[in-house]
């Protein structure tokens, strides 16, 4: 194991995909109920809440979804920020 304990990445090494932890687990996630009816609620209904592509997001088996370019402009805003390795967690 390498003793490097600060990892800085470069703009160009931040990710382009997203990782769905959905399609890989053996259940699969509840449905979003309507507040009143309980019914599991249409992609339509929550377009008034939300932009469509980020219900797909929401809905997806596909294991990895890929990050629109435009987030990924942003994330160079405030990225990459350092990751820093515990090297000797304490226990409680």
């Amino acid at each position: 194991m390498s003793d490097q304990t600060r990892i800085i990445l470069n703009e160009s090494d931040l990710p382009k995909f997203w990782y769905n932890v959905n399609a890989d687990s053996p259940v699969e996630p509840a449905p979003v109920l309507h507040p009143s009816s309980k019914q599991p609620v249409t992609p339509d209904f929550l377009s008034i809440l939300f932009p469509m592509e980020l219900i797909l997001q929401e809905i997806s088996t596909e294991r990895f979804v890929q990050i629109p370019e435009e987030v990924r402009e942003i994330y160079k805003l405030y990225r990459p920020t350092p990751l820093v390795r515990a090297r000797r967690p304490r226990s409680r």
